[in-house]
C-alpha cells in the first residue's frame, strides 16, 4: 500500500540528507516535490496546500533542531504534521449506551457488510462487548442479507433478519427491540448503498438513523477510490452527520489520499482500517502508524499490537530463557511459527519493519512455506522435535515422506532452524529490546 507516495517521500528525504543545512532554496524545492507527491496520491487540494504550508513554516522556523541532519529534521516535521492532520490520537468508539448502536453506511461496494462482521468480531475479541447482534438492513443489494448471515455464522454472532420484509426502517426498529430485550450490548446495523449518492438512499438512511438514534454512524470508504471517497464522506456527513470513518482496502494498491484527507474534510476521525480479506483483518486507525507507513518507516505500532495479541509476556520470557539456555527446540520453533501465522501474512509482517517495506516489494514470500515447515516438524517423533536424537539421512527421508515434502525441504528446514537458533541467541534481551522500542512491549 501507499507505494508511490512512500517512494517519493523516501527519495526526497535521501536527497535532503546530502545537504549541510536547510535553506530557503532547498526547502522550497522540497515543498514543491511534497505538494506534487500529495496531489498524485489523490490528497484533497486544499488539504495538500495546508499541509505544505505548515511544514514550510516549521522548517523555516526556530523549532528546527540544529544538531541533526536536514533529512532527519525534515522527516520529523513532515511526520508530525501528517499525524496532526490525521487526528493525533486513536479515536475510540462510544459504547456507553446499552445497547450501543453502530450504524454503517456508504456506497455500494465499499465493504460495509463485511466490515459489520469484522467490527463485531473485533469488539468481542477485545472484550469491548460480550454479546453483539448484527442487523441486516441492506434490502437493496441482492444476497446482502444472506452474506451477513453467512459471515455471522462464521464468527458465531447472531444476525437479525425479517424474511420477505422490504422496509429497512421496520427491520431496524425490530432489531433494536430484539437487542434491548435479548441482552445484546452492541447492535451493528448494515445499511444499503448505491453506486452513487441519490435522494432515496439519503432519505432512507435518515429514517433509519431517526429510529436507531445510534451512538456511532461510521462511513465505510474504499481507500482505492481516493479523493472520491473523501467527497462522498463529506456528502454523507452533511445529511446524517457521521461520527467517524472506516477505510477499507488499505492492503491493496492505494494511493493514500483518502487516509490523509478524510478527517480534515469531514471534521470526523478515522476510527478503523481494513487491511485484508480475513475477518480478523481490521485494526484501530492510529495516525502515527499511518504517518510512519507513508514515510517508509514501517509500522512498529501495529506490529507490537499484533505480538501482544498472540504472545503473552510470560510466553515471551519463557521463550527468551529457552533461547539463552540453548534449549530452544523444533517444538518451540513450531509454536512460534503458528503464533506468527495468526498475526497475518509473513510479507505483511516483515513489511511492518522499518526499511523492509520497499525491499520486499518484488520479493515473493509465500505463506505456503509455513505449511511445509509445520508438516515437516509434525512428522517428526517427540525425540526428534526435542533434539534428543540426530536427524540422520534415514530419519530425514522418513520425515520427508511422512510430510509430503522432499529431502531438500527437510534439509532446508534443518539449516534454517540452526541459523534461527543462533540469530535468536545473539539478539538483545527483552529489557534491551524494550528500551529500543521506547518502553515496555507488554503494558
Amino acid at each position: 500500500m501507499l507505494g508511490a507516495l512512500t517512494e517519493k517521500m523516501q527519495g526526497l528525504i535521501s536527497r535532503l540528507a546530502g545537504k549541510h543545512k536547510l535553506t530557503d532554496e532547498n526547502i522550497a524545492e522540497a515543498m514543491s516535490e511534497v505538494r506534487m507527491a500529495l496531489l498524485e496520491a489523490d490528497v484533497n487540494y486544499s488539504v495538500a496546500k495546508m499541509l505544505v504550508k505548515r511544514v514550510k513554516e516549521q522548517a523555516l522556523g526556530d523549532k528546527v533542531i540544529k544538531s541533526v541532519s536536514p533529512g532527519q529534521q525534515f522527516i520529523k516535521i513532515v511526520h508530525d504534521e501528517l499525524v496532526a492532520l490525521m487526528g493525533s490520537d486513536e479515536a475510540p468508539l462510544n459504547l456507553q449506551q446499552k445497547p450501543a448502536v453502530i450504524m454503517l453506511c456508504g456506497l455500494q461496494g465499499s465493504g460495509k457488510t463485511t466490515h459489520c462482521a469484522k467490527l463485531a468480531k473485533y469488539l468481542k475479541k477485545t472484550g469491548q462487548c460480550k454479546n453483539p447482534l448484527l442487523a441486516a438492513c441492506d434490502l437493496q443489494r441482492p444476497a446482502a442479507v444472506h452474506q451477513l448471515e453467512v459471515l455471522g455464522k462464521q464468527i458465531g454472532i447472531s444476525v437479525f433478519t425479517i424474511a420477505g420484509e422490504k422496509d429497512p426502517v421496520k427491520v431496524a426498529r425490530a432489531a433494536l427491540d430484539i437487542a434491548r430485550n435479548g441482552h445484546h450490548d452492541v447492535l451493528i446495523v448494515d445499511t444499503a448503498g448505491r453506486l452513487h449518492i441519490d435522494e432515496d438512499l439519503m432519505h432512507q438512511l435518515e429514517q433509519i438513523e431517526a429510529v436507531l438514534k445510534p451512538s456511532e454512524v461510521l462511513f465505510v470508504a474504499n481507500a482505492a477510490t481516493g479523493q472520491d471517497a473523501v467527497n462522498v464522506a463529506s456528502e454523507f456527513n452533511k445529511r446524517i452527520e457521521i461520527t467517524g470513518s472506516i477505510l477499507t482496502m488499505l492492503d491493496g494498491d492505494t494511493r493514500g489520499g483518502a487516509a490523509i484527507s478524510i478527517r480534515e474534510v469531514t471534521g470526523k476521525p478515522l476510527k478503523f482500517e481494513g487491511i485484508g480479506e480475513r475477518l480478523d483483518d481490521i485494526q484501530v486507525f492510529h495516525p502515527a502508524s499511518m504517518a510512519d507507513r507513508i514515510l517508509g518507516m514501517g509500522d512498529t505500532i501495529n506490529l507490537v499490537k499484533k505480538a501482544q495479541e498472540h504472545i503473552s509476556e510470560d510466553q515471551a520470557k519463557q521463550l527468551e530463557q529457552k533461547i539463552r539456555s540453548a534449549t530452544f527446540t523444533y517444538e518451540d520453533y513450531l509454536s512460534q511459527i503458528q503464533a506468527v501465522k495468526k498475526m497475518g501474512s509473513i510479507k505483511s509482517l516483515l513489511g511492518m519493519l522499518p526499511g523492509l517495506g520497499s525491499a520486499l516489494k518484488s520479493v515473493n514470500l509465500e505463506d505456503k512455506e509455513f505449511f511445509k515447515v509445520e508438516a515437516i516438524i509434525q512428522s517428526m517423533t517427540q525425540g526428534e522435535r526435542g533434539e534428543k536424537c540426530e536427524l540422520s539421512v534415514p530419519r530425514r527421508k522418513r520425515i520427508a515422506k511422512g510430510s509430503g515434502t522432499s529431502m531438500d525441504d527437510v534439509n532446508k528446514l534443518v539449516k534454517t532452524f540452526k541459523h534461527a537458533k543462533q540469530f535468536f541467541k545473539n539478539m538483545p534481551n527483552m529489557k534491551t529490546l524494550e528500551k529500543m522500542m521506547g518502553g515496555s512491549l507488554w503494558r
